[in-house]
């Protein structure tokens, strides 16, 4: 045996179904395709969303809101969460690699310091955005808030 000679296993290769090549072949006629209708036709393809008609769903039901292309996500990150980090680690200052390193955010998020939670340590915190409450209560600890 060596490859010039290698053949499928008996049974296990079907031969193709010719379609419409007469009577006697037994695919003629209508060649597999039932009697007349849209779906017998040559070229017929159903169009993505398409109801036999019915008005489709995509257009019964309206069109709603607005999705602003501008718009920045941040990842909110509370004061709790950065008194939580600062004594854990015993930390003076929080960066965004800090808190990348702590698993907090990731190197793509944009961080937002939002005022939940109190602050006891004074901290130097640099973030991409900062809520109103958050700035003044890092600041009233003679903490220092730097926007990235």
């Amino acid at each position: 045996m060596d490859l010039s000679n290698l053949k499928p296993a008996k049974g296990s290769v079907k031969g193709k179904k010719r379609i419409g090549r007469g009577q006697g072949s037994g695919y003629g006629g209508t060649s597999t395709r039932g009697h007349k209708g849209q779906k017998s036709r040559s070229g017929f393809s159903r169009k993505i969303g398409f109801e036999g008609g019915q008005m489709p769903l995509q257009r019964v039901v309206p069109k709603m809101g607005f999705k602003n292309r501008n718009r920045v996500e941040y990842k909110a990150i509370n004061l709790s969460t950065l008194q939580e980090l600062a004594e854990k680690r015993n930390l003076d200052a929080i960066d965004l690699q800090t808190l990348i390193d702590a698993g907090i955010t990731s190197k793509k998020d944009k961080v937002k310091i939002l005022g939940d939670g109190e602050l006891t340590k004074k901290l130097d915190v640099k973030a991409n955005a900062f809520s109103k409450s958050a700035r003044e209560a890092i600041e009233k600890i003679n903490g220092t808030t730097e926007i990235l």
